[in-house]
């Protein structure tokens, strides 16, 4: 059975003539003709009388009471059937903040094995470029930190971040087991994020309570501090607690008041459109976020 055959059909009901149905949906007489002896044929029955008039048997008569109802499902289950392959295909765009990066290639071989068909695009930034791109519409939702005034965005917390500072394992502090001051930090060059960064922000915030000001260096992506503190004679980099450094830098133990940094999924309520298939994704980078210490 066609959807074509029962629109047919119907409107052979509505037009009274097969000659006027034909005129209707702009069809030959001899297609109508066609499509009914094929519908009858599917069917089983006669559905009309023989003769200039479409007159209905009894059994059309039945199948016409019937038949709105018949071409409203079978629409509403094509629709259906689109939406859900509209979910198996397509493209999710996600920001993250650099801190999280090692953990999206286990997220995405998983989520892949799900929706094979989904693309992935992962747009590494800080908090602020990320909230920017939301903005835009550019990325459906970003793993990113608080931020103040929040509306029209929505942030659900997921885990709190610490800055934490690491120096090469031939600085002076490397082999020392102590806790360490601010000021004692500030006697070194310092290598932070971006002046964007959320986290470079809240080092200035606890660096306005002390005296001295260090000199500074600023990077956007977090990850290759490491590289330059090993570079750079007596630098201390300022990361985050959960990012993995490499076997040649060690943390260092520093008094630092209020260093919590709530990590979270950030959206944007005028364009949110939570599909399946993105919570599915965000369900994934929630269950392995929340290993995060």
């Amino acid at each position: 059975m066609d959807l074509k055959e029962l629109i047919t059909f119907q409107t052979i009901l509505r037009q009274g003539t097969f000659s006027k149905a034909a005129e209707s949906l702009h069809y030959a007489q001899s297609t109508i003709t066609n499509q009914i002896q094929r519908l009858e044929k599917e069917l089983g029955i006669s559905l009309f009388y023989r003769g200039w008039e479409a007159e209905l048997t009894p059994a059309g008569k039945i199948f016409a009471e019937e038949v709105d109802d018949l071409i409203n499902h079978w629409k509403f289950v094509t629709e259906q059937a689109k939406a859900i392959q509209k979910e198996e295909v397509g493209t999710i765009n996600i920001g993250i903040i650099d801190s999280i990066t090692n953990i999206v290639p286990s997220i995405l071989a998983r989520f892949s094995k799900e929706k094979p068909k989904i693309v992935c695009n992962f747009v590494v930034g800080n908090t602020n470029s990320l909230a920017a791109a939301l903005e835009k519409n550019e990325i459906d939702f970003a793993i990113c930190a608080e931020i103040a005034g929040q509306f029209p965005y929505t942030f659900e917390s997921l885990y709190e971040e610490k800055l934490a500072f690491i120096v090469s394992n031939i600085h002076p502090f490397a082999n020392k087991s102590r806790m360490y001051s601010l000021e004692e930090l500030c006697d070194y060059p310092i290598v932070t994020g971006g002046k964007n960064c959320i986290y470079q922000l809240k080092l200035e915030k606890e660096l306005l309570t002390i005296s001295k000001k260090p000199f500074c260096y600023t990077i956007s992506q977090l990850s290759i501090i490491p590289q330059f503190i090993i570079s750079i004679d007596g630098a201390i980099g300022v990361i985050v607690s959960s990012m993995p450094i490499p076997d040649n830098c060690k943390k260092l133990d520093v008094e630092i008041n209020n260093s919590d940094i709530k990590i979270g999924i950030m959206r944007n309520l005028r364009y949110d459109n939570m599909t399946s298939s993105k919570q599915l994704l965000l369900n994934y980078l929630k269950e392995s976020l929340s290993r995060v210490k």
